[in-house]
């Protein structure tokens, strides 16, 4: 019995010497290939200097034995603009990499782009080689790059940089897309951003630090303030676009990427004509006592409120509001507002498609407020979306003495707020308005995002009045002369 004791413990350590001693078996079959998540890898826009977000795909090795990879790197050598980690070890050509059997492992991509003197986009492909037991294989980088002009500089991010031109004038006519990093405010100076202009603003959050505390603030954005003034000259062809700077296809449809337009208090003259404002925090903020002409113009995936207005003066026509998180339009303590053939459209979200109030509350009750008049007019205009009330409303007052709005010709959606508890006299002020629910039809696709009107029993078909000097709508279709459509598109049929 002593020898069986004394002989087990040798047993047991020559048996995991045995164990530990198997040669590993690897497959050398030239047929015994390779298999990876994507054939091509791709990085969308990606502006000069900056490099581009990482992005990877996976090797796999299907087969029951171990595979050895006798080299991987990228085709174009020491000229390449990638930079690759294959598992964790940085290096563009790598030898020897080992996968055992039913496993895998990662590869990431990185590209940087230096400066061409080119201002029309470019495609830059290129392959990632693979040898293995004489079998070569590939997977192809493709990435798109163009130059940009950086304000105040491609190093800006979480700064504020403040541009004044004393009355002047500052015309953005590069050819290049224009990339905003930081906070650009924009004082006694007239910026002129002519058709086919793109702007890319880096959102992000921001921070001061001083003794006492640290504030935190959304970064990313363009305020004009004193004699700022901001003019947008977009046309049908080559309307203005404002939006983030991260292109990835999943960041297509990322609403609050950066903050938005802020024209602020007491700045006016502001024109913004053909212009598209998308995947920001707010699309615009009008603040007190600041005007805008809004023609023309798209504002959609907000992570709040599309048009915000406080104690402004906005007139919007031929506009489209939709997929904001908050409302769709936002008329706060008061103001001047025309709105004519626009469309706020507000579906899956808690925010109605407009909000109009007449005071700001000091307190929980609001039994301190200050009080500023609204007058609103809505001619030819759309408010509509998923929840029963698409419209709701703020008087401080409760008597209509400092809340003068008007709808003529529009389509609305309305249940709770006509109750005796809350406005039971709005239609009254909706004259002719039709008040519809979900089960008319009204737009083609609301889960597509098209907000064209749907061609086939539309309610808002033949809904509005001809207006003098707005003969075509937002896609420049003609209007009909005697019974155009309600919103801002005609329909064509």
């Amino acid at each position: 019995m002593k020898f069986v004791f004394r002989i087990l413990p040798f047993v047991l350590i020559s048996s995991l010497f045995f164990l530990f001693c198997q040669k590993e078996k690897f497959t050398f079959s030239p047929d015994a290939s390779l298999e990876f998540s994507a054939d091509t890898l791709r990085f969308d826009t990606v502006f000069t200097e900056l490099g581009s977000a990482t992005r990877y795909f996976k090797i796999y090795n299907r087969h029951k034995k171990s595979i050895r990879i006798s080299k991987i790197y990228l085709e174009n050598g020491s000229a390449s603009l990638f930079n690759l980690n294959i598992d964790g070890i940085p290096g563009d050509n790598q030898s020897d990499i080992e996968i055992a059997p039913n496993d895998s492992l990662y590869v990431f991509a990185e590209v940087t782009i230096n400066p061409y003197n080119d201002n029309n986009p470019f495609v830059i492909n290129e392959n990632v080689v693979f040898e293995t037991n004489g079998n070569v294989q590939k997977v192809v980088l493709e990435a798109w790059g163009q130059n940009a002009v950086y304000l105040p500089s491609r190093f800006g991010a979480g700064g504020v940089a403040g541009y004044g031109c004393n009355g002047g004038e500052w015309l953005w006519d590069d050819p290049r897309p224009y990339v905003i990093y930081g906070i650009l405010v924009i004082d006694s100076c007239t910026v002129r951003i002519p058709a086919g202009t793109h702007v890319y603003v880096h959102g992000g959050l921001g921070k001061i630090v001083t003794d006492t505390a640290i504030y935190r603030y959304n970064d990313g954005f363009i305020a004009f303030q004193g004699a700022g003034k901001l003019l947008v000259e977009g046309t049908l062809d080559n309307p203005v676009i404002f939006d983030s700077d991260r292109l990835e296809p999943e960041f297509e449809e990322d609403p609050g990427q950066w903050t938005g337009i802020w024209l602020q208090e007491g700045t006016s003259g502001h024109s913004i004509e053909h212009c598209i404002i998308r995947n920001s925090v707010i699309g615009i903020r009008v603040d007190s006592a600041a005007d805008l002409t809004l023609r023309n113009a798209q504002i959609y995936n907000t992570g709040s409120s599309g048009l915000v207005g406080i104690h402004a003066n906005i007139t919007a026509e031929n506009c489209l509001f939709h997929s904001n998180v908050g409302y769709s339009v936002q008329l706060e303590y008061g103001g001047d507002y025309n709105f004519t053939y626009c469309t706020a459209a507000s579906y899956g979200v808690d925010g109605e498609a407009l909000r109009m109030g007449n005071a700001v509350c000091l307190d929980p009750g609001c039994i301190d407020y200050v009080l500023y008049p609204l007058k609103a007019r809505f001619q030819n205009c759309i408010f509509f979306g998923s929840r029963a009330d698409q419209i709701t409303l703020f008087d401080r007052l409760d008597d209509g003495t400092q809340f003068d709005y008007e709808f003529k010709n529009c389509i609305v959606r309305v249940r709770d707020l006509i109750k005796e508890t809350a406005y039971p006299d709005f239609l009254d002020h909706c004259q002719p308005c039709l008040n519809t629910d979900s089960q008319d039809t009204l737009f083609v696709n609301v889960n597509d995002r098209d907000f064209h009107l749907d061609t086939i029993g539309s309610v808002a078909n033949r809904y509005a009045v001809p207006v003098p000097g707005i003969d075509l709508d937002l896609d420049g279709k003609m209007r009909d002369g005697s019974t155009p459509d309600a919103g801002c598109f005609e329909i064509e049929f």
